[in-house]
């Protein structure tokens, strides 16, 4: 199930485990110069973006990982429509959490906090701005805080999404709870038991739903939400997270997995809900695990199937974008990280728009010149 990245080292090899994951190599040595600190692309909406941060305990259920805690705690940043520009960017993540997580991808050579660094565009606790806007939830891979997915949630928040991020506590290798508590990765402990993943993604979806419950009560930016319009999108795990999510929760109209196994059985009698499987080369049909191929029979709603050439695991996170910072090369003929953030962008953003927009999306019909690395799969796959 584990399986070496083709890249050197450094974030863009940050796995995501017995999901979909890589183990990380044994001592991950930058290749080159680090270029300092990174700069996220800028979001393409027209939309100002905000950000704030609330915590969440769900005291109807214990913790999955944590046999101390009697309540279900949780970590959800908020990404939305804001009314001005100007205000103090939001932290990537902090130090600690950096250091954690260099420290866990075993990423060495350079400066403990230097993904604390990663220059955002949100504005952090900006004022909303209008009105019923669709509410879509971000999931990430396995060992990754929701930090991993910002650049994503910067640009669907400037074309006027309401995106939350759920950082699943104890599945990263470090979440910041209240009060400074950090939450390791205690999950890492058990990741190759027999039917963890399966596991993980019921407990996401379980998260998903709660967060769902409460996020109106708990956010004085609620009031922006249309709440009949919700997606889920996720990578690695939390993209299965996004099918059992959707599985569990009718409030979950559509969904996207970026890059990741899926483990929730889909009945015999079919999924009619709109899916897009998004990811690299690995899971052309008949590749990989199967689990797509097998997921894609019972899927009789609308649904798509694309593969990006030259991508690799990570391509549909920030990793490759932080590269440069690590001084890491990726490998050659892997998609370089500004590319494959605008590919991610696009096609996500095109999805979103036609299902919880109803704009009608022609780029999701049929290839695009404009995007030739984007293949349309079903029985076999296409070029452009």
């Amino acid at each position: 199930m584990r399986q070496l990245l083709p890249v050197a080292a450094g974030l863009v090899v940050l796995a995501a485990s017995a999901c979909s994951a890589p183990t990380p190599p044994r001592s991950a040595v930058p290749s080159a110069t680090p270029a300092g600190p990174a700069t996220l692309p800028a979001p393409t909406g027209a939309h100002p973006v905000g950000t704030t941060t609330l915590y969440l305990k769900d005291t109807s259920r214990p913790d999955p990982w944590n046999l101390d805690a009697d309540a279900r705690e949780l970590k959800v940043t908020l990404w939305y429509p804001a009314e001005r520009r100007d205000g103090r960017r939001a932290p990537y993540m902090s130090p600690k959490e950096s250091e954690l997580l260099l420290k866990g991808s075993r990423t060495a050579g350079v400066p403990d906090d230097t993904l604390s660094r990663t220059r955002t565009n949100a504005i952090e606790n900006a004022e909303p701005a209008g009105r019923e806007v669709p509410l879509v939830v971000l999931s990430p891979g396995f060992t990754k805080p929701m930090s991993t997915l910002t650049s994503l949630a910067e640009d669907l928040a400037s074309r006027g999404y309401v995106v939350a991020g759920i950082d699943h506590a104890y599945e990263s290798y470090a979440t910041t709870l209240p009060g400074g508590r950090i939450a390791e990765c205690l999950a890492c402990d058990s990741d190759t038991d027999p039917g963890f993943g399966a596991g993980v993604v019921q407990s996401r979806a379980a998260d998903v739903s709660f967060v769902l419950d409460r996020l109106p009560s708990t956010w004085d930016g609620a009031g922006l939400i249309d709440r009949s319009r919700t997606a889920m999108v996720g990578q690695s795990i939390g993209g299965a997270g996004a099918v059992a999510a959707m599985l569990k929760d009718p409030r979950v109209r559509a969904g996207i997995d970026m890059d990741g196994t899926t483990y929730a059985r889909i009945p015999e009698g079919g999924f009619s809900r709109p899916f897009m499987f998004i990811g690299s080369p690995p899971h052309v049909p008949g590749g990989g695990d199967g689990s797509w191929d097998r997921d894609w029979k019972r899927m009789t709603g609308w649904k798509r199937w694309l593969v990006l050439s030259g991508a690799e695991h990570q391509s549909f996170t920030d990793g490759p974008l932080l590269a440069g910072a690590l001084g890491v090369k990726p490998a050659y003929g892997v998609l370089p990280g500004a590319r494959a953030a605008e590919l991610t962008r696009t096609y996500v953003a095109a999805f979103l728009d036609r299902h919880l927009k109803s704009r009608p999306q022609p780029l999701l019909d049929k290839p695009s010149p404009r995007y030739p690395e984007v293949r349309f799969c079903s029985a076999t796959c296409g070029g452009s």
